[in-house]
């Protein structure tokens, strides 16, 4: 039986940032003994097919308002307002986007940023970083062994028992890292959800998310391979908007802005409504719609349109919005009716969502461990003292575009860092 201060379990980002920030910790001299564990022979399989296997490392406008989490707020926690914002927050502050790009920088991944806010290795190689992590892990006296399966996790006599398929493992501080249920392929199945409810965790139900729309009898599906930039609004219990492009496709839609509402598709019954002319501000399309008829009054409806939206998309809106006629007015000839379907077409379009695309196709999870039952200041559990979590096993689900990298790096190092001090005051 091998005794260590510190096992984490899942070798993703979240892993190998607690890894490292364990491995780096010192307290009187002496060095926590760290040993990161993975049930696949090879790691790191979200951040090789991550942002189109470039690795979106985080992004320029992270604020904890783009994260979302369903843990209770009312429990016994440390939040104010909304759960989120409070939680992330505060793990933002403790290991920031600056601070992410100062270790990347620090580690030889030279970033660079893109006019989506998106920070990217220069090299536009996911392997880089991946590869980057693991001489970090290594550095800082981590150990790293792959190919080991975790069985079960107890507690004895203080210490956690670790189960696995080439033995039995004892430490002082177990840090869960196994992710959610998205990408399964990566290895992503659950167990540390499981583990968790064992311990006395609740469990935030979960849903896919950051994944694609669906569509069986979609009005769009011709328009297969086109993006056009749009807002997306799903009223619901609240309303929320995202703003940005999004990629008709033969089965319904994908894009940033359909990825970034599917979560709440998921989660909620609601309605979904799309604004093709996402520049024109709520209140101001009474004046649009006057300076468009004016400027195209001579024009037939489509045509008019074409100025503004691929061809294919301007005659599919023509087409909703007017019907099969054999004969279109100009727009100065529409009438009151007519008008007030091709406003609803440009700005407030229902669109049928039938569900989501499964995990197979998501990017990550929405719930998990619940929130309220993990202190914010080190990650470890209110409920079984030793025990911590980071990462998308956690309650917490962001943006499209590097935010759910930063929650990574982020939680992974909070968790590193206190799971060593514990382990090396024991």
């Amino acid at each position: 039986m091998e005794n260590y201060d510190v096992i984490i379990i899942g070798a993703g980002a979240a892993g190998m940032m607690a890894a490292m920030a364990a491995g780096n910790i010192r307290a009187s001299g002496a060095q926590a003994r760290v040993l990161l564990l993975d049930g696949r022979e090879k790691i790191g399989a979200k951040i090789l097919v991550s942002g189109g296997t470039r690795c979106n490392v985080t992004n320029e406008f992270v604020h904890p308002s783009r994260f979302h989490t369903d843990s209770d707020p009312n429990r016994e926690m440390a939040f104010k307002g909304d759960g989120a914002r409070s939680f992330v927050g505060r793990l933002l502050r403790a290991f920031s986007p600056e601070s992410t790009l100062r270790f990347f920088e620090n580690i030889g991944v030279e970033l660079k940023l893109e006019e989506t806010g998106k920070y990217f290795p220069v090299s536009d190689s996911s392997r880089e970083v991946l590869n980057a992590l693991r001489k970090e892990v290594s550095d800082s006296g981590a150990e790293l062994r792959t190919g080991v399966l975790v069985q079960s996790i107890d507690r004895e006599n203080n210490e956690f028992r670790v189960e696995t398929n080439a033995g039995v493992l004892r430490s002082r501080a177990v840090i869960i890292c196994t992710g959610g249920l998205a990408l399964p392929k990566s290895g992503s199945d659950g167990a540390g959800l499981n583990w968790a409810r064992q311990f006395g965790h609740s469990i935030i139900s979960t849903t896919p998310a950051l994944t694609p729309l669906l569509a069986h009898e979609s009005p769009h599906a011709h328009l297969s391979g086109i993006a056009v930039p749009v807002r997306l609004r799903f009223e619901g219990e609240k309303r929320v908007d995202y703003e940005g492009p999004m990629l008709f496709t033969h089965f319904g839609y994908s894009g940033p802005v359909a990825l970034n509402i599917s979560r709440h598709v998921a989660r909620e019954k609601g309605e979904v409504k799309m604004r093709l002319l996402p520049e024109v501000k709520d209140a101001e399309e009474g004046v649009f719609w006057q300076e468009f008829v004016k400027r195209h009054s001579k024009k037939i409806f489509a045509n008019a349109l074409a100025e503004y939206f691929p061809r294919r998309v301007a005659e599919t809106i023509s087409l909703h919005a007017l019907g099969e006629f054999v004969y279109h007015p100009n727009v100065g000839q529409l009438n009151s009716d007519q008008q007030k379907a091709a406003r609803a077409a440009l700005f407030d379009w229902p669109l049928k969502i039938d569900a989501v695309a499964d995990y197979v196709k998501a990017e990550t999870t929405s719930g998990g461990v619940s929130l309220a039952e993990i202190e914010p200041a080190t990650m470890m559990s209110k409920i079984e003292n030793g025990l911590f979590f980071a990462g998308e096993v956690c309650d917490v689900d962001g943006w499209l575009g590097g935010y759910n990298f930063q929650w990574a790096w982020s939680s992974g190092t909070v968790a590193g860092r206190a799971a060593a001090r514990l382990a090396l005051k024991s």
